[in-house]
């Protein structure tokens, strides 16, 4: 055993309480067998840690002295990024205009409680697929099972969430966008699986190793939810809309086409500036709707694009602009759940319940169609199937009822209309659940250069409302 002094045996003293209180916090003591490795490390010595300290050879103790800071940088990225909280960015326009596209956010795992890890061995620094080698950053063994720590709050409606994404379970990987259940949906199960050519491997992801999505809690574990005319109404009741909210709107001017200058003061991006296409069969159709027809039979441009309440007014209030209307739904999208949806679209959806722990569900054919999905892939009962006696089976065996076992979510992004959320995959499981984001840390504009505005300095450190 090594002399120490006074100072080594007070740090040995603060990392020990340090990590004494985080076991605690786990709540698993085996993990305080490690205590015997801090201790080796800071007094006894008998592991040759620092060997390289005392190697002759000068490239040696320079190669291994980087060796030594990049591996305690690890460690401590992998605590803190488990533990605290990550930066996550905004890679998508579903929650414009309440996060914009290019915002690098900090994101608080404490808020919900941070989850232990379900793949303890992984790379910290990304999230699925180390970038230009394209393979694997973690190990698909060992895997454990979930446990959420302590935290500050649970999740409220309105809250936004960084969540897994629950459908990115099954992975085409050459086609990840939309995800496998909607490759299946479009192209049949079996014609994914049997073109690795085109849609390539498909593989399994662990709950946290799944991409990570941004969305707005709207609708909690236990709720019914229906959405009416883009209205949420939960448990028959109404909910506030968040101030920006977004719905797709077509608008156009009397004369002439939208400047860019005008584009900018409405504050449209530029990929949602979209000019709709005018047919010789079109016409009749838009002049009916109040659009503006000229007498030569030409029409003035029309424009489709995401717009805000406040947005709307502005275009309403200036005279150059003829007409503005609301973009209706379409029931020619994959909604959730298949089977039951098929005369729902984004704007008028629902009734559906929202899986609560603890709940008891009475099982049939149609509460298979919607919540099968559930039962078998996130609670854990692979074996579970409808049968063709129209009785749902569990490892085998008839059940007529299912008590769950997690609480579920409902989430939404505030660009109604553009949002690949829950109306299309479905429930997010407690266990997907990242953390809150709280701050803006920096932002970027992809439509500008660097030196042009292309760093958004206003929204810099800004505080994230929910």
């Amino acid at each position: 055993m090594r002399e120490n002094s006074v100072s080594r045996w007070v740090r040995f003293g603060i990392v020990s309480l340090i990590f004494f209180l985080w076991v605690a916090w786990l709540g698993n003591w085996w993990v305080a067998l490690a205590w015997i490795l801090l201790f080796d490390i800071y007094i006894t010595g008998y592991i040759p840690f620092t060997w390289w300290k005392k190697s002759k050879n000068a490239t040696v103790r320079a190669v291994m002295s980087w060796v030594d800071a990049i591996v305690y940088a690890l460690i401590l990225v992998y605590f803190v990024f488990t533990f605290v909280g990550q930066n996550y960015q905004i890679p998508s326009s579903s929650l414009e205009k309440s996060l914009l596209v290019g915002d690098y956010l900090w994101v608080n795992k404490m808020a919900y409680g941070p989850r232990v890890p379900f793949t303890p061995i992984h790379f910290p620094l990304v999230q699925n697929t180390f970038p230009i080698l394209n393979t694997k950053s973690y190990l698909d063994s060992p895997q454990w099972k979930y446990h959420r720590l302590k935290g500050l709050g649970r999740v409220e409606r309105g809250d936004i969430v960084v969540f897994n994404f629950p459908a990115g379970d099954t992975v085409a990987v050459k086609i990840q966008n939309p995800d496998y259940y909607t490759l299946c949906k479009m192209y049949g199960r079996d014609n994914v699986l049997s073109n690795p050519q085109t849609f390539g491997e498909i593989i399994y992801r662990p709950v946290d190793r799944r991409e990570n999505y941004v969305k707005r809690a709207v609708g909690l574990p236990g709720e019914r939810l229906k959405i009416v005319d883009g209205v949420i109404y939960i448990n028959g009741e109404p909910i506030e809309q968040p101030e920006m909210v977004q719905f797709n709107y077509y608008y156009q001017l009397k004369n002439g086409r939208m400047s860019d200058e005008t584009f900018d003061a409405l504050g449209i991006s530029t990929d949602d500036r979209h000019m709709v296409p005018v047919g010789p069969d079109d016409v009749e159709a838009l002049r009916q709707l109040g659009f503006t027809v000229n007498p030569d039979g030409t029409v003035p441009q029309v424009y489709a694009s995401p717009l805000t309440s406040a947005m709307v007014k502005a275009l309403e209030a200036d005279p150059a602009v003829a007409k503005v209307m609301k973009m209706p739904a379409t029931h020619e999208e994959y909604l959730y759940p298949e089977g039951v949806s098929s005369s729902w679209t984004r704007a008028d959806y629902g009734e559906i319940w929202i899986p609560a722990k603890g709940s008891t569900l009475r099982l049939s054919p149609e509460a298979w169609q919607r919540y099968g999905r559930v039962i078998r892939d996130y609670e854990g009962n692979p074996s579970a199937r409808l049968g063709e006696d129209g009785k749902v089976y569990i490892d085998g065996k008839p059940v007529d009822t299912y008590t769950f076992k997690m609480d579920y979510y409902f989430m939404m992004g505030d660009n109604r209309d553009n949002s690949l959320d829950s109306r299309y995959w479905g429930f997010v499981p407690e266990d997907h659940i990242v953390g809150r984001p709280e701050r803006v840390l920096i932002s970027f504009d992809k439509d500008r250069s660097l030196f042009d505005g292309g760093i958004r300095w206003n929204r810099i450190l800004n505080s994230i409302s929910n």
